[in-house]
């Protein structure tokens, strides 16, 4: 058996200061670190005793999330920028109404994953799919059974996406809804080598 958990980081100051993330480096809020310590209780009291590696984006609301997972498990931590949220270019840092009155959708139809979402030096959906299926890959190639995987809401859909082996061409409409501070876990069953979702969200530790 080999488990993925999949860490969505907790409340941080652009969430409040209603700013646009992506690459933007924001922090932690007070209440986000007090849920960073509920979340490495919770994977604690689950993965005691069992050989555990931690991968994290490299902006710092992940990365001090991951860095109180470490020191609560005692476990190794490895920086991956391909686990960051996507790039919104000119709109990061500024207003999140600046970036609902210039944002343009996707189409209903035609070519979703590299549409131009009209902001200067923003990614395409594609090219966040890449990169979180590029982080993927990699962290499959690890034999340690548990994995803990501390990124992004936008991210962690392609993160599932990628681990139950669905296309990427065909992600253009998939979206797995997660909170802040939420805990999914992915799962590979040994006996019949099946990839599966086997919780969404958990953020009953966050209560």
């Amino acid at each position: 058996m080999k488990n993925v958990y999949v860490v969505t980081h907790p409340e941080a100051t652009h969430h409040v200061d209603g700013i646009v993330g992506g690459w933007f480096d924001s922090d932690l809020t007070d209440r986000g670190a007090r849920h960073a310590q509920a979340i490495a209780e919770a994977l604690s009291t689950q993965l005691t005793g069992s050989a555990v590696e931690v991968y994290s984006s490299d902006l710092l609301r992940a990365r001090r999330t991951a860095e109180v997972i470490v020191q609560r498990l005692g476990a190794g931590l490895t920086i991956d920028p391909d686990l960051r949220e996507k790039s919104y270019g000119k709109a990061e840092g500024m207003p999140q109404s600046w970036l609902d009155e210039r944002f343009i959708p996707p189409p209903r139809f035609g070519e979703r994953m590299r549409h131009n979402e009209g902001v200067d030096g923003a990614e395409t959906r594609m090219d966040l799919a890449e990169r979180a299926y590029g982080a993927m890959t990699r962290i499959q190639e690890s034999t340690t059974q548990n994995q803990i995987v501390v990124t992004h809401g936008g991210t962690a859909t392609f993160l599932i996406a990628a681990w139950i082996g669905m296309p990427i061409d065909a992600a253009d409409r998939v979206h797995f809804r997660v909170s802040s501070g939420g805990i999914s876990v992915l799962r590979k069953d040994d006996r019949l080598h099946s990839h599966q979702l086997a919780q969404l969200n958990d953020i009953s530790h966050l209560t």
